[in-house]
């Protein structure tokens, strides 16, 4: 057996008797930690790496796996320890700062959302929703075209085109039931015309629309028929709202909602940050020296 042959090997069994042993030796509450690697004073640890390994690794990616963190691990150790002997002090204070103001951020950030999460209310009612549409309905205007309309594609060899073109135009409730019987023979379908669509989602679902013809097509209760190589297209507009145009309430609301729920957790915030305060300084636990009168 090669030299090469037998140092794998050799990593391969350290490998296997470090992380695949007995669970007593793995998960005893009480054990030794085992050293992987050391640079200076700080150590890596078997405990460090053990949950990084996952199940379905063989003895040998569980072997490569591990050298490569030592290896990683280390060359990290090594430059972090030289840059703070090359570093200037002042580079180096700055950098203490940023960690430590970083720690502070994650902790409080992590506390904060979880008690907003417990606490805030969620619930907003259509009315509340409609207060803030009205009140602050100028602030909601389009940035994109919108359009209500039901279509159909077709495949372009579809024998009773004219029939659905008619049933499409009438729609009366049993020309609906019609077309809904026989939507499999559909390519697309959109029936749901009281919805407010957005420009750029009708012409990915419609192709042959493009920015230069979409003015001919979609116009306020028209009918269109256009079609490409693939499919022929029949489309009836319910109504068009321009850019600049208010967004209409049932286009708005899940964004209103969003907005409320917002100023409700920053009104929560600044609630608990005050609250907070004031309690430690009636427990004596906070208090500010040299305050100017």
């Amino acid at each position: 057996m090669h030299g090469n042959q037998k140092r794998t090997l050799f990593l391969i069994l350290t490998v296997g008797l470090w992380f695949f042993s007995s669970c007593d030796a793995l998960f005893r509450e009480k054990s030794e930690k085992i050293p992987l690697a050391r640079v200076g004073e700080e150590y890596l640890y078997k405990d460090d790496v053990a949950h990084l390994l996952r199940d379905d690794m063989s003895p040998q990616d569980s072997a490569l796996f591990v050298t490569n963190y030592i290896n990683n691990w280390a060359s990290k150790q090594l430059l972090l320890t030289k840059s703070k002997i090359n570093l200037p002090e002042q580079k180096l204070t700055e950098f203490d700062r940023l960690v430590s103001d970083y720690r502070a951020d994650l902790y409080t950030r992590a506390y904060v959302e979880a008690l907003v999460f417990k606490e805030q209310d969620t619930a907003v009612s259509t009315n509340q929703l409609r207060e803030y549409y009205e009140k602050e309905k100028e602030n909601f205007k389009l940035g994109e075209k919108l359009v209500q309309l039901r279509f159909i594609g077709l495949p372009t060899q579809f024998l009773d085109k004219e029939d659905v073109v008619t049933k499409m135009k009438e729609w009366a409730e049993e020309d609906r039931t019609y077309l809904d019987s026989i939507a499999i023979q559909f390519k697309k379908i959109h029936f749901n015309d009281s919805i407010w669509v957005r420009l750029s989602r009708v012409m990915e679902e419609i192709p042959p629309l493009t920015p230069l013809n979409e003015d001919d097509y979609l116009k306020k209760s028209q009918f269109f028929e256009i079609q490409d190589s693939l499919e022929v297209y029949l489309g009836q507009v319910t109504d068009v709202l321009e850019i600049n145009d208010i967004a209409p309430f049932e286009y708005i609301a899940p964004d209103i909602r969003q907005l409320i729920l917002n100023r409700r957790r920053m009104d929560y915030v600044k609630q608990l940050e005050t609250e907070i305060i004031d309690e430690a300084i009636k427990k004596k636990e906070f208090e500010v020296y040299g305050k100017a009168e």
